[in-house]
């Protein structure tokens, strides 16, 4: 461990635990959390294999992750051994509709196309990991765009039809940071290069001084379209009942 983690946070850490503790015994153990192997989700990871090991993970290999996303999934199974971590891929047959009538970079050439991808790589195995779920869980924070400065620590997601969680709502970058280094936590060694959000190798580039946390992300695109679709804006929020 190193540095000593302030009285704030060790109420948001304690705030996150209750709050998972809770939704275990009110959807019976039947949620999972949907880790993007960001620096959030390994803040998520961390308290699951201190706290809640029995909860589940999955991890959405789009095909086209950078080897450095691909690297720390292999450290998250070997240094959590505790937990159960699934990886989902998208259906091979899609993947190659895509590429063979779109092209290998379609995306680039337009928002629809750029989505339609997003749709087969991520959207489509996502309904599989939460086929049969109660609840998810997320790291989305309210800091980290202008698509997510309304994000509940409670919300019905109706594009997916159950509740998701995000128990980081409300925490800092400085936050996040300060519990990964307190807790030794593994995370993706492209943070150190200035990617703060990373996602597909294609559509991830470091930002600048200044720039916000989410700029590097679809770069291409205006800031308030730039998702993917897992998170939908149609989300209500609602605390759990």
């Amino acid at each position: 461990m190193s540095d000593q983690l302030t009285p704030e946070l060790q109420q948001k850490i304690d705030q996150v635990v209750t709050q998972l503790r809770e939704a275990t015994a009110q959807y019976q153990g039947n949620l999972v959390l949907a880790n993007s192997l960001g620096a959030e989700d390994m803040v998520l990871a961390d308290l699951l294999a201190r706290y809640l090991p029995d909860i589940s993970q999955f991890v959405l290999d789009t095909g086209r992750l950078p080897e450095e996303t691909l690297t720390l999934l292999a450290r998250v199974t070997e240094h959590y051994p505790q937990l159960q971590v699934d990886v989902y891929y998208p259906e091979a047959a899609a993947v190659e509709a895509y590429v063979r009538e779109q092209g290998i970079n379609a995306f680039y050439q337009s928002q629809e196309l750029r989505k339609a991808c997003c749709g087969v790589r991520k959207l489509e195995p996502l309904k599989r990991a939460l086929t049969g779920r109660a609840a998810w869980i997320t790291g989305l924070r309210r800091e980290q765009s202008v698509t997510r400065d309304t994000v509940a620590f409670s919300e019905w997601d109706a594009a997916n039809g159950l509740q998701k969680l995000n128990p980081l709502a409300d925490w800092s970058t400085k936050e996040i940071w300060a519990y990964l280094r307190h807790f030794n936590v593994p995370y993706n060694e492209l943070h150190d290069r200035h990617y703060p959000s990373i996602g597909c190798a294609p559509c991830t580039r470091a930002i600048s001084v200044g720039e916000d946390v989410r700029a590097g992300r679809w770069w291409w695109e205006n800031p308030e379209n730039r998702e993917c679709g897992l998170h939908a804006a149609s989300s209500i929020p609602l605390r759990p009942r």
